[in-house]
Order: C-alpha cells, then structure tokens, then sequence
C-alpha cells in the first residue's frame, strides 16, 4: 500500500504497510485497496492470500521480528529548544505575528491560572485540581487546527484547547466551584469542564472512556454527512495521556475507528509517567505511535513542546480524516510532565527533584515561543511581566467572584435524568425537605440558591 504523506511541508506518515522515514518531501497517494468478500490463493502465487494478511510474501528464510533492530519512529519538530525554525521551509507563514502573540497568551493564562487553582486547594478553597504544565503546547497548538464545528473529546491536562476555543475564565471559575453558573450545574468534581458550543463534551473521571466513544461519535458523524452531504465536514479530536493508552478502552477504540473509517484524530500525549509509573515500566514498545500501525492507522509522532509543528500536524491530520471518505490518524506528541499528576499525588517521591527542574529550565513549550517571539522582535521582558501581571488580577478577579456565588439550586440534584421528574425522584424531593426542615440545625443551606426553596 502506498504511503501517504504530509505533502505542503514533506513530513512523512507511517501507514499500515510500512514506516516511512524521510527528510524530502515526497508525493504518493494513498489508494484505498478494497478486497472483496471472497479471496482465494491462486496456484503458484509468491505471496499469502488467506484472509487474515493478502499481500504477506513467502519465505524459506525463518526470522522473527524484532522490535530492538527496528529504528524508533522519527519526531517531527518545526522550532528547536532555542526558539530557532530548524527548516524554513516549514516556517509559520500562513499566520499572522497576533495570532502567534495570542497562543502565547492562551498558554501564560493556563500555567498561570494552574499555578493559581493549585494553591487554592492548597488551602482548603478547592476540593481537587491537576495542572497542564509542560504541556499547553500539544493542548494549544492542536486546537488552532480545530474548526468550531469539530467535537472533542478531552481527558483532563486540556484547558488550553477550551482556552484557545474560547472557553472564558469565568467558566473555567464555575466549573471549579460547581457554582450557579457552571454549565454542568455542579454536578461534577472540578477540571471536568464541558461545552455546547464549539462542542467539549464532558470530561469524565474513568480512564480512557472518552476514547471508544470519540470513535463512535466520529462515525456518527460521518453516517450524517453520508445522509446529508451539505452538512459541514466535521472529525473528532480524541485527547488522552500514554497511560491510558494502557486500558482496554484504547485498543477498542482504535480497532473500531480502523474498520469503520471514522474521521478522528487521537492525540495522546505522551508525558512520561502514568502517574508515578514511568513509561518504562508501562509498555515495551516504540511508544503509543507504533500501536497505530498495528491498527492500520495513519501515524505521526511530534515534539509536543513546539506549538508549530502540533499545529501543522494536528492541521494535516484533520485535512487526511475528512479526505476518502473519512480516516482515523493517530499524533502521539512528546512532552514531559512538570507538575505533579494532581494535587492528590507528590510526584517527588518515585521521580528526582533535579530531573523536573531541569526539564522546566531546559526546555518547555511557553519558554520555547517566547524565545521565538523575542527572536522576531515581537517580545520582550517588558510586555512579559505586564502581561502576566494582567493575566494573573483576571485570573484572580474571576476566582473571587465565582467563590462568592450561590451553588445550584438543591433541585438541580434531580434535573436531567429523565426529561421529566420520575414519581421516585419528586418523593425523594420531598423526603429531602421533610429531612432539612426537621433538622435544619444540622444543615447550612446559605450556599444553595433559594435555599431550602431551591427544592
């Protein structure tokens, strides 16, 4: 089978017959080869024909497999640690230096209002949080490839793709304190953020879930744009960490997306532990990528701390999924995880302090722009602490306001389940208020809206 390749910048994809290692650019399209129902071995043929594999040649030479005399796959990168574009041909060209300014912006608002939330709940004002440090990068850059139209499905380190697509602080805020205005009526633990529009489905707390049910909302929406061509070319973009990629869920997803041809981009994020198990003891593989060429699935590895090179993979690999009829792709992006996995964990007891230090002031994506934009010009120390200082009052105003309001009213614990109120739940209702006005010593119900009403 032919490979197909990123043709504008010459990156190269491995697809399901082979890897392709390249540094020139290279035209080849890729021809869906359709097999039909019945296939039979022809006499004299040099090659199998059973079901299972049709165009495997025959040997008399017995050699296994190895993984460990086959070459990693090659990480795409655009900008190198020192901001520099390391092949101009591959140059940011078809963006403006504003539009650049305002990634930068999306990503300085995310670590600051992480840094922010973390000592919240440090200080008992916030049950739970986990932050995206060293990674805004891979969540940014891939949502400025993103159309509003298109759905994700996003585990839990991607408040930069809500922030890029424009999800405002104050939702950020009522989501995190499941105050009257988070759209998901509190009902949820904090950073499980979701969105009608552009469409975030909710965050959910199991892991790996979201995977299986990005491929069946990808085919769905394919089945739509079958019935109705004039609906707006639409994929899927499916975010997850390489530890969940160790689940079930994982290998389910990407099987089903294979043979139904859903139009999806899995993005994982590879940042180097699964809470405080490092990749090393998760897998022995080349990475997440080669488990895509297993799948039959379009793949590509990049350097999740250049902003330049997501975008233009992410960009590609939306362009490809929509393309014969629909395709999933697979992105594992590289990047390191500076913080500790959530506030519940201490990462320090099963990593070294010196490697996480070393990795914030080695290299990560904010510090990697900000090198570029003061390469060009277009940024200095200046319009560095004055943008942050900006940032952080915002971050802080909308943190006060928020922590100040009601919670949703107490019916709301109800609503939603059935488009009516079931008989069962009017008595459980009824049952809370006998209880709350019986014993209402016991509880405080200042906080909900209208009180005791609110029922």
């Amino acid at each position: 089978m032919a490979s197909s390749l990123f043709r504008r910048s010459g990156l190269s994809i491995s697809t399901s017959g082979r890897k392709v290692f390249t540094t020139t650019p290279l035209i080849a399209p890729r021809t869906a080869v359709r097999w039909s129902n019945s296939i039979s071995q022809r006499p004299g043929s040099d090659h199998v024909r059973f079901p299972g594999a049709v165009d495997s040649k025959f040997t008399t030479e017995m050699s296994f497999s190895r993984p460990s005399n086959m070459p990693a796959m090659p990480t795409y990168r655009v900008m190198d640690s020192d901001g520099t574009i390391v092949d101009q041909n591959h140059a940011p060209t078809d963006v403006s230096d504003e539009e650049v300014i305002s990634w930068y912006k999306n990503m300085l608002t995310v670590n600051i209002m992480d840094l922010i939330m973390f000592e919240a709940q440090r200080q008992g004002r916030l049950s739970f949080y986990m932050v995206s440090a060293g990674e805004e990068g891979i969540a940014v850059g891939s949502a400025t490839a993103l159309s509003p139209d298109d759905v994700v499905f996003a585990q839990y380190r991607e408040a930069g793709v809500l922030q890029q697509r424009g999800f405002t602080l104050q939702e950020f805020m009522s989501q995190l304190f499941s105050n009257k205005n988070d759209a998901g009526k509190g009902r949820n633990m904090p950073v499980h953020y979701g969105r009608s529009y552009p469409k975030q489905y909710t965050i959910s707390s199991p892991l790996s879930t979201q995977i299986p049910q990005a491929a069946g909302a990808a085919y769905a929406l394919k089945l739509q744009h079958l019935q109705n061509p004039n609906t707006p070319p639409r994929i899927v973009a499916c975010y997850f960490g390489e530890g969940a990629a160790s689940e079930g869920d994982f290998h389910a997803a990407l099987n089903i997306a294979a043979t139904r041809s859903c139009p999806v981009v899995f993005i994982c994020r590879n940042n180097g532990y699964a809470i405080s198990t490092p990749t090393l003891e998760q897998y022995r593989g080349d990475g997440i990528a080669s488990r895509g060429i297993g799948y039959g699935i379009d793949t590509i590895r990049v350097d999740g701390n250049d902003i330049f090179a997501v975008r233009e993979v992410t960009k590609e690999a939306r362009r490809m999924a929509l393309s014969d009829g629909g395709r999933p792709i697979l992105i594992e992006a590289m990047s390191y995880r500076v913080s500790h996995h959530s506030t519940s964990d201490d990462s320090f007891a099963y990593r070294a302090r010196v490697e996480v230090e070393d990795w914030k002031r080695r290299d990560n994506p904010i510090i990697r722009l900000r090198k570029w934009l003061e390469n060009k010009g277009l940024w200095n120390e200046d319009l560095e602490r004055d943008t942050r200082d900006e940032i952080r009052r915002t971050v802080l105003k909308e943190f006060s306001a928020a922590e100040r309001e009601k919670k949703p009213p107490l019916r709301e614990a109800f609503t939603d389940v059935y488009e009516e109120l079931t008989e069962e739940a009017q008595e459980q209702m009824k049952e809370l208020k006998r209880i709350l006005e019986t014993y209402p010593e016991e509880y405080d119900l200042r906080e909900f809206q209208d009180g005791i009403k609110g029922l």
